[in-house]
């Protein structure tokens, strides 16, 4: 591919799904890594937007298939419209001398290599009349990007050196988030003015006194459904957290401002709209038309077919759509290539403490998808299998009551002190081809006493569903010694499953007493906890549930029921499956337990 052909890829789409492939990105990168880059002498407007261009033709793995496609469509505007070094060079100038809220107060900051392109991208083509080619602007990027106080100076410098008229919006669903980057802004005009000689500065407006340039633009603060917004002329409008806007009864507060402001800029020769926004649990707001036609654009790079729009730039970091599952959500290599600015504005070990986190707790789970990863999660909470459901699957029957001849699967999901823990033994009868579930529920002393939902536990000890240890922490010795009598007098374990995160005292100590029956790394089994490995046990569940006659039987343990009725089926982007708890301090562990022993059978080789 030459020079003159750059963006005219010979790609075309078969299917509307061709580009969620490894395949379809590989070409992409093939043809952009055919690219001359040397006529268009990058370094000379400055070394971070050649180092970005570069970086991402050069290691496309690092990027995701958006990223290449975004630098594909910038190196063919290079080639088909003016391309105005000095005017980036001004802009990176003064937004360099300006100081930002940091860690350390305010100072100054260079700009990184990808902010760099995604501003010389929005501002430095023009088009054959004169003006800014770039009329809107979607920065999807994840939390601690620094996006909102970096566009802050896109608003300054529209309030310095734009119409005399300026009008700037900063915009959002929430007046608390349109605060921020309007706070940013009167701080750095503060920092520009300290004697306040220029500018007047109130909760949501941020105006020019009397001046001698005939300045007469201001900023100001705006939400959703705030009132009219009628005369207005916007030159500027920055959208913060566009994608938490929501749908209520067919109606937008957030899509409505934007609408409006969108609307009143007729007048303006460069308006300019600029989205910033992470990711969210609101799946389907506004945000996704927005997003989606984005999308549309840049793979039109690749298909030469669709609508192209060179008035749009859109920047979207998230994983590649092959790595939306649990499995590759905990590799660095993922990490670093949502937030490029991992060890600039993020701590190097951040994301790492947070997964571990996240592996623990469903509600950590989803924020660190959202707002670490910036992938949508559907937060609607619907009920996966309704108490009244394992109710009704529920019978008199009691893995104490077998004489050896049903084989178990034994699944085991602790928590330490702050609740209570389960064993769940699921034997399978093969002349009714059945599963029976039943299961051993424990509670420190401490906890029972202290739990909000002490009460409930209580009458579950005295009907004898629930068995109390001695102390502040669950008693491994108890559950052990447990497992150890069913498996010495009655019940044929084949295997036990846990969860490695948390069961490391217990299964030391179950695999020194086994060690006397049989070899422990046969019986003792991790299972992973991810929604890929958790995808195969949810089905194989769901179809003995739903059969009929049914295929499945629980025992009489009302915990059961109480646990299915918290959870609710979450499903990531390849369509993995796992249960969650409906609310973060719901329990759920009889659930995942019964999952565990289903995972095990299903995996099992004899």
């Amino acid at each position: 591919m030459n020079l003159l052909t750059v963006g005219e890829f010979k790609i075309k789409t078969t299917m509307a799904d061709e580009w969620k492939t490894k395949e379809f990105k590989a070409k992409v990168a093939g043809e952009l890594q055919a690219v001359n880059l040397q006529p268009l002498h990058l370094s000379a407007i400055d070394k971070r937007l050649q180092g970005y261009v570069c970086g991402v033709i050069g290691d496309p793995d690092a990027h995701n298939l958006f990223e290449l496609l975004a630098v594909a469509k910038f190196l063919r505007l290079m080639n088909e419209y003016e391309f105005r070094t000095k005017r980036i060079k001004k802009f990176v100038k003064f937004y360099e001398s300006l100081k930002f809220s940091g860690l350390k107060g305010r100072q100054q900051y260079k700009l990184t290599p990808v902010q760099y392109f995604q501003f010389a991208s929005m501002l430095g083509f023009y088009k054959d009349d004169g003006t800014r080619l770039v009329r809107n602007a979607i920065l999807f990027v994840p939390r601690k990007f620094s996006k909102t106080t970096s566009t802050a100076s896109l608003a300054v410098n529209e309030l310095l050196f734009g119409d005399a008229n300026a009008q700037i919006f900063c915009a959002a669903n929430a007046y608390s988030q349109a605060q921020i980057c309007f706070k940013e802004i009167t701080k750095i005009t503060k920092q520009l003015d300290p004697k306040k000689v220029y500018f007047k500065a109130t909760r949501e407006t941020l105006r020019w006194l009397d001046n001698p340039f005939g300045k007469e633009s201001y900023v100001e603060c705006l939400t959703g459904g705030s009132g009219t917004k009628d005369g207005l002329a916007a030159s500027l409008v920055i959208f913060d957290e566009y994608a938490a806007a929501r749908y209520v009864k067919g109606h937008s507060d957030g899509a409505e401002l934007l609408q409006v402001l969108r609307s009143s800029m007729g007048t303006r020769r460069e308006p300019m709209t600029v989205i910033i926004t992470t990711a969210s649990r609101v799946s389907e707001g506004p945000f996704e038309t927005e997003l989606e036609q984005a999308k549309q654009i840049l793979l039109s790079e690749a298909s030469g077919d669709g609508v192209r729009d060179d008035s749009e730039f859109a920047s979207l970091f998230m994983p590649d759509y092959w790595e939306m599952d649990e499995e590759h959500m905990g590799m660095e290599s993922v990490w670093r290539k949502c937030n490029p600015h991992i060890g600039i504005t993020v701590q190097d070990n951040y994301y790492a403490e947070m997964w571990t986190k996240a592996k623990r707790d469903p509600e950590t789970m989803l924020e660190f998808k959202t707002k670490m990863l910036n992938v949508f999660v559907n937060a609607s909470v619907q009920e996966w299998m309704p108490s009244k459901v394992i109710e009704e699957l529920q019978t008199d029957f009691s893995v104490d009551w077998e004489n050896g001849d049903m084989e178990c699967m034994v699944g085991i999901d602790l928590s330490v002190k702050d609740d209570f823990s389960v064993v769940v033994w699921n034997g399978y009868n093969e002349d009714e081809k059945r599963f029976y579930v039943d299961m051993d529920c424990y509670i420190p002393e401490g906890t029972l006493e202290s739990h909000p939902n002490s009460r409930l536990y209580k009458k579950w000890v005295e009907q004898g569903w629930m068995k109390v240890c001695e102390g502040d922490i669950i008693s491994g010795e108890m559950i052990v010694n447990d497992i150890l009598k069913r498996i010495e007098e009655n019940v044929r374990v084949l295997q036990i499953g846990y969860d490695s995160y948390k069961s490391d005292e217990i299964v030391n100590s179950l695999r020194a007493a086994i060690s006397y029956y049989c070899k422990p790394d046969r019986i003792l089994k991790a299972v992973p906890q991810t929604y890929g490995q958790f995808t195969s046990p949810v089905e194989t569940f769901e179809m003995a549930v739903f059969d009929r006659p049914s295929r499945v039987r629980f025992s009489r343990n009302p915990i059961f029921p109480y646990c299915f009725g918290n959870a609710y089926l979450d499903t990531d982007k390849m369509e993995n499956k796992k249960p969650v708890k409906s609310k973060a301090n719901l329990k759920i562990d009889a659930v995942i337990g019964t999952l565990e022993t289903f995972w095990l059978w299903n995996n099992y080789e004899g």
